[in-house]
């Protein structure tokens, strides 16, 4: 029987309890979570591992590692004249970056250069009579005098940063999504106003596409704020506290010894033994062999960039084959569905540690909707753990790992004949499709029967999701 949910926080005048499903429902089946398939495939099924651009006459909307497809006025969906958009919540992974420094080899067979690009980081008066500050960027280098070297690439980048190719993809995604809310819809101000927010996390690399992506929507003279919540306590990467969901995702996911995922990795040993030998990582580091997260990133991260696979330092002739990357890529997508949909753990591990982002977008709606906020856009960039966490709870038909820009956009209507207000959420660019029955195909879904979704799983002002985190 599903658990009846009352609808106490709704905006709308004649509140009522609504039948709403909070279960746990599994995802389609599909060779992603087919183990049998991962294991005995070959290539990826059409995914898109190696440029941000799709090869000619691929439809857009195909999976791309490097640039995930987003809004854009080509292929938007638009909504029958009978309704209204009245408020636009946007999320997304940031853009191609260089790989982190812990999925780096300790020697790299070659370098890696960023001075084609620079990242800036300093402070300012906003006073209008304080001093002015230099326009300052930093610019890596490395001492012949210092002995103690960095390991992985040698050049002239941070690891991670947006790459130079990353940026101009963050730009695109901000053009792309002004010219679909401001140029085809009218909905968009014309300029940067108290309409429209822009938020970021802890993490550097977040502030570096949101300064391009707005650029590419706006280009304004003006400074701009990036809203920010303080570290440890952030929502949106996220970074609170929640033992409860730690505990969840590690019984059952990356180091557990759970037979559900210790399968994969048995079965995959010899993968492991022969990158192992190419990049000379030692079977012993435990955190390269819980999962193929360092693998998948390092050679992606490569592929993505028109980098060659790597070769072994001291036999050039002993390198990662196309074919085991596509491994790597296929096990990668296997992960990331079972940590994140197949595991009927997954749906109170999201919700622990991501329902406190869920319950500010649906207070953030109700403040839209009643008009108590100005606010009527608010973009947010954010990880790929952030994004994988919101499709984990909104149940997503069927899981992949969130590639590079992978955009989930929230859309608020009001019916022109009526008061009631509804929903529809797009998922790279198209409507999103929910296993959890009472969601569905999100498209003009009863606005309360969303709004109850989230209340059930994560309470007003997510109380509980504190009581999930303290259980």
């Amino acid at each position: 029987m599903r658990p009846i949910v009352p609808l106490l926080f709704g905006s709308i005048a004649t509140a009522q309890d609504i039948a709403i499903d909070l279960k746990w429902h599994a995802p389609r089946k599909s060779w992603i979570n087919d183990l049998s398939q991962v294991m005995n495939g070959t290539g990826t099924h059409g995914f898109i591992f190696n440029s941000s651009q799709n090869p000619a006459g691929t439809p857009y909307g195909a999976y791309n590692w490097c640039n995930m497809p987003h809004v854009r006025a080509q292929e938007y969906p638009r909504a029958s004249e009978s309704f209204e958009l009245v408020y636009v919540e946007v999320i997304h992974r940031h853009h191609k970056r260089t790989p982190y420094a812990s999925n780096t080899f300790l020697k790299e067979s070659y370098g890696w250069e960023c001075d084609n690009q620079g990242l800036f980081y300093y402070g300012e008066p906003l006073d209008p009579s304080g001093n002015r500050s230099a326009s300052t960027y930093w610019s890596l280098y490395t001492s012949d005098v210092n002995p103690f070297q960095q390991a992985g690439f040698k050049g002239s980048c941070q690891f991670p940063q947006i790459t130079r190719q990353g940026l101009d993809d963050s730009w695109q995604h901000g053009k792309d999504l002004y010219g679909v809310y401001h140029d085809l819809l009218e909905f968009l101000p014309n300029n940067m106003s108290d309409k429209v927010t822009y938020r970021v996390t802890n993490n550097q690399i977040t502030s570096q596409v949101a300064a391009m992506l707005i650029d590419g929507m706006y280009a304004p003279k003006e400074y701009t704020p990036l809203r920010i919540q303080p570290t440890n306590v952030d929502s949106l990467e996220p970074q609170y506290s929640c033992p409860k969901a730690s505990s969840l995702y590690s019984s059952y996911g990356v180091g557990s010894s759970a037979a559900n995922w210790t399968a994969h990795l048995a079965a995959t040993e010899p993968l492991f033994n022969s990158l192992d030998a190419i990049s000379a990582i030692a079977s012993d580091f435990k955190d390269w062999h819980k999962s193929f997260d360092h693998y998948y990133d390092n050679l992606s991260a490569r592929q993505c960039h028109a980098k060659p696979l790597p070769c072994n330092t001291n036999d050039t002739t002993a390198c990662v084959s196309q074919e085991q990357a596509d491994s790597v890529y296929r096990l990668g997508q296997y992960e990331y569905s079972f940590i994140y949909r197949d595991s009927p753990q997954s749906l109170q591990a999201a919700v622990g540690s991501y329902g406190v982002w869920l319950a500010e977008l649906a207070q953030n709606i109700r403040d839209a909707i009643s008009e108590k906020s100005s606010i009527i856009y608010r973009h947010n960039v954010a990880h790929d753990g952030s994004i994988s966490r919101l499709l984990s709870i909104l149940q997503i038909e069927q899981m992949v790992w969130v590639g590079m820009g992978s955009e989930v956009v929230f859309e608020i209507y009001a019916s022109k004949g009526d008061e009631k207000k509804y929903i529809r959420i797009l998922w790279g660019g198209q409507v999103l499709k929910s296993s959890n029955p009472s969601l569905g195909e999100v498209d003009m879904l009863d606005l309360d029967v969303f709004l109850g979704y989230v209340d059930g799983l994560v309470g007003n002002k997510a109380e509980k999701v504190v009581a999930l985190c303290n259980s």
